[in-house]
């Protein structure tokens, strides 16, 4: 595997590109499929982290939901300038929506519950980025090492954790093809870049780690057969 480019303060995500062709949600609208409220969530904590998994936050049924709307809106492609010139290497196609109803119904499907006693710089937790943001990975994509900035909301919000929730991965049905999805775990390293954790995608799970400043520098590594889909907000803190 390669080294990661330049030091963490070099993979940042760029945010002028992160910004580029987002699209408005206009409210829920009715073209996102409903998110029940789950009971009983197992939450995941990796010792000695800030780094948590939630299986099963979208049902099977929830998350195809999402990848069949995503797909009819339709994908665009995300790259990036590469390490040579301080960002990290990126290759995916993605679509950004703002639809604070969305957000709200995703953060009331259990991930309030899960920061009811977790608070940041003593900011409590109220909500998820009304910026919601599609990730699609085809075979032989992938998104090189990183750390995720903080977001200022303003009226004193930011946000402090990355959420992604994976569409696809173990558990999903085959495509067409017979192939099941190969590749795509997310990998945090610490400060030597050892590795802390390697995540692979399981379908409707939740993965949840601390941004901004104290962010674990991570990558997506590159899918080897069918394609990967993730949804992505962050954690509001106010």
């Amino acid at each position: 595997m390669e080294p990661a480019a330049g030091g963490a303060g070099h993979q940042r995500q760029n945010k002028a590109s992160a910004g580029k062709k987002a699209k408005k949600g206009g409210g829920s609208s009715g073209r996102w499929p409903a998110v029940k409220p789950k009971k009983d969530l197992q939450i995941n904590r990796l010792k000695g982290t800030h780094l948590l998994t939630i299986p099963d936050l979208f049902t099977s049924t929830e998350a195809k939901a999402f990848i069949d709307v995503a797909e009819s809106m339709g994908f665009t492609h995300q790259g990036s300038l590469g390490p040579l010139k301080g960002e990290a290497y990126r290759d995916n196609d993605r679509i950004s929506v703002t639809d604070p109803l969305l957000a709200q119904a995703i953060w009331e499907s259990g991930i309030n519950r899960i920061f009811t006693d977790i608070n940041v710089s003593g900011k409590v937790a109220t909500g998820l980025n009304p910026n919601i943001r599609f990730y699609r990975y085809t075979e032989g994509q992938r998104f090189g090492r990183h750390i995720d900035e903080s977001v200022n909301l303003g009226d004193g919000s930011k946000t402090y954790y990355t959420l992604l929730i994976y569409l696809s991965g173990k558990g999903s049905s085959k495509d067409s093809s017979g192939q099941a999805l190969v590749g795509g775990e997310t990998v945090f390293y610490d400060q030597r870049a050892g590795v802390v954790a390697e995540v692979a995608p399981v379908q409707g799970m939740a993965l949840l780690h601390l941004h901004g400043a104290k962010c674990m520098l991570h990558e997506a590594r590159v899918v080897k057969k069918n394609a990967k889909y993730v949804l992505r907000s962050d954690v509001v803190f106010s």
